[in-house]
């Protein structure tokens, strides 16, 4: 178990030591639970939940692109028509 002490800054934040960053992957922006268990503070990194819908459905729709893939489509069977 990795432990330190860190000093409350203003407004109550608390900088959580690059070496413990590191052992469990948290970077600047990412959302964190956090729960109290009596006296103790507990952190715990949460999901992203817009990375995990990206990675069920696929990339995001974007009807520019969509509608570019749709002319090529167009334009390699049209010519087989006509």
């Amino acid at each position: 178990m990795s432990e330190t002490t860190v000093r409350g800054c203003k407004r109550y934040t608390l900088v959580i030591p690059s070496r413990i960053r590191r052992k469990t992957g948290i970077k600047e922006g990412d959302l964190l639970k956090i729960r109290l268990e009596g006296r103790r503070l507990v952190l715990e990194p949460v999901e992203d939940p817009f990375k995990v819908l990206g990675e069920l459905i696929g990339e995001p729709y974007d009807e520019g692109v969509e509608e570019r893939k749709a002319e090529k489509w167009l334009m390699r069977h049209a010519s087989d028509r006509y």
